[in-house]
């Protein structure tokens, strides 16, 4: 009898919380205590690999991380791989999206395939391209390049050629992501627009340029945000297409450098230092990101 009573007190609202709670406990525990942890081993050294405690030594890891000329290095590849990559990967996807939006034979076909890449595992893309990229003549691209230019490639161990490697692959991979946003947004144009143009006798670059553009712009952004912010952790791809950052360290990323910081060294103190520099550079960027989409939503 009681239990009936407590159970018609409880209001939907209560009853709801009583099941969700649990995971939403669960959830955060899962999510913020590792957060909290490392930003408080980033303020000591400490090893994973040694049985001693962490020593606080303050702000020393920041500190030498960002003295370290090498660091600042790493930094730099990392921009210049996220530049070529997101560029490239807008260009090519908004170009794509473009010439699918309109009615033809097979377009289900058609789209479902250019969108396969964004469905593989970055491990498996990097191993597929790795045995296409192969410097020798086993590389299926090398072999062709051999058989009409006589002049094979070293894709992969070319410092001068290496990142452009590294930037064909995940163009290869996640154009189709910028493609199908794209294409969303394209499809959210009203179709009336286009027409009272044409009645106007209005050309193609005009309404593209003041019809199609403004009102796929917020989508752009959003796409880009998310991109620029994968592509400065990419790990996958040059882990298995370069075997760790090679040749020499011209395809070291930042994540490439953290994880042998604290996988390689067993440093764990330091790479905490540089995962949460690099935390606060992909903040940075979102919220410069975040504002300019505020800003192109408000005009559109």
């Amino acid at each position: 009898m009681q239990t009936n009573r407590f159970a018609r007190g409880m209001s939907d609202y209560q009853i709801k919380m009583a099941f969700i709670m649990p995971t939403m406990i669960l959830l955060i525990l899962m999510n913020i205590f590792p957060l909290l942890w490392s930003l408080f081993l980033s303020f000591h050294r400490y090893k994973a690999s040694m049985p001693t405690e962490a020593k606080y030594i303050g702000v020393k890891n920041y500190t030498r991380l960002l003295s370290d000329p090498d660091v600042w290095g790493y930094f730099r590849t990392t921009a210049y791989f996220v530049v070529l990559a997101v560029t490239a990967q807008f260009f090519i996807g908004f170009g794509l999206a473009l010439l699918l939006n309109r009615k033809f034979y097979g377009k289900g076909l058609v789209t479902t395939l250019l969108l396969l890449p964004m469905m593989l595992s970055p491990v498996v893309v990097g191993l597929f391209w790795r045995f296409i990229l192969a410097s020798d003549n086993s590389g299926i691209l090398n072999f062709f390049l051999d058989i009409f230019l006589k002049s094979p490639i070293r894709w992969t161990t070319d410092p001068n050629i290496a990142m452009i490697a590294v930037v064909i692959v995940d163009t290869w991979m996640w154009s189709p992501f910028m493609m199908l946003i794209s294409l969303a947004g394209l499809s959210a144009v009203p179709k009336s627009l286009y027409e009272a143009a044409d009645v106007d006798r209005a050309s193609g670059w005009f309404k593209f340029r003041r019809i199609t553009l403004p009102l796929v712009s917020p989508l752009l952004l959003i796409a880009l945000l998310f991109r620029t912010m994968d592509a400065f952790k990419m790990f996958d791809i040059v882990y298995v297409l370069t075997r760790e950052g090679g040749p020499g360290t011209v395809t070291e990323t930042v994540s490439m450098n953290l994880y042998k910081l604290a996988f390689r060294n067993f440093n764990t103190g330091k790479a905490c230092a540089m995962a949460y520099i690099l935390l606060i550079i992909i903040v940075a960027m979102s919220n410069i990101y975040v504002k300019y989409l505020n800003k192109v939503k408000e005009e559109a």
